[in-house]
């Protein structure tokens, strides 16, 4: 079963929701570069998650990307 990031990122890509996936992206940046500011607790946990949300962020974002080239060029002129 698709995680709930796997099962949201599926569903921007669908909707071709570009924007959103760029919040989405942004937001967990910046949790990342909070967390790992932070001393004095073990974050790696959560860190790592981010981490593995980002990935799959990023791979949603490369196929929105391929299924817009693939758009263009199967468009009439």
């Amino acid at each position: 079963m698709p995680s709930a990031i796997e099962q949201i990122v599926d569903a921007y890509v669908r909707l071709k929701n570009r924007r959103g996936l760029d919040e989405l992206m942004m937001h967990r940046q910046r949790l990342a570069v909070d967390l790992k500011s932070r001393s004095g607790y073990d974050l790696s946990l959560p860190i790592g998650k981010l981490d593995e949300e980002i990935a799959i962020i990023e791979e949603g974002l490369s196929r929105l990307k391929a299924g817009s080239a693939d758009l263009g060029a199967t468009r009439p002129i």
